[in-house]
């Protein structure tokens, strides 16, 4: 896994999803990190310090790993970056095929109540 800065990271984002279009999928993962180890935070909790914590961003295609770490200052401008590379490579995207639930499920409501009917 590579740790790249914000520019990098998006300009190989980008074509992560250029190389799939056709053929398979890509993988983004967002977590809180504060890329310490436990016992520095413990440290820093005890102290009375406060901890920073960052978004580690983690993208994979099945072959190749990238991620970054973006703190609070520059999550604003990464996010608009972000939206704007999916938005734009969203188009391979497949349109589902929705089945009509209302008609049955109005079919099963006459029914109910013809059979309530009937029993009384």
């Amino acid at each position: 896994m590579v740790l790249l800065q914000l520019d990098p990271f998006l300009n190989e984002l980008t074509s992560m999803f250029e190389r799939t279009t056709e053929k398979g999928s890509v993988w983004v993962t967002l977590k809180r990190s504060s890329l310490k180890s436990k016992v520095q935070r413990n440290k820093m909790a005890t102290a009375g310090e406060a901890i920073e914590y960052r978004c580690l961003i983690r993208a994979t295609d099945g072959k190749k790993t990238i991620s970054t770490s973006v703190g609070p200052k520059d999550h604003q401008r990464f996010q608009a970056s972000y939206a704007t590379i999916l938005k734009a490579h969203m188009t391979a995207l497949k349109k589902r095929e929705r089945k009509d639930k209302k008609k049955p499920a109005e079919a099963d409501k006459r029914e109910g109540s013809s059979k309530r009917s009937k029993k009384t």
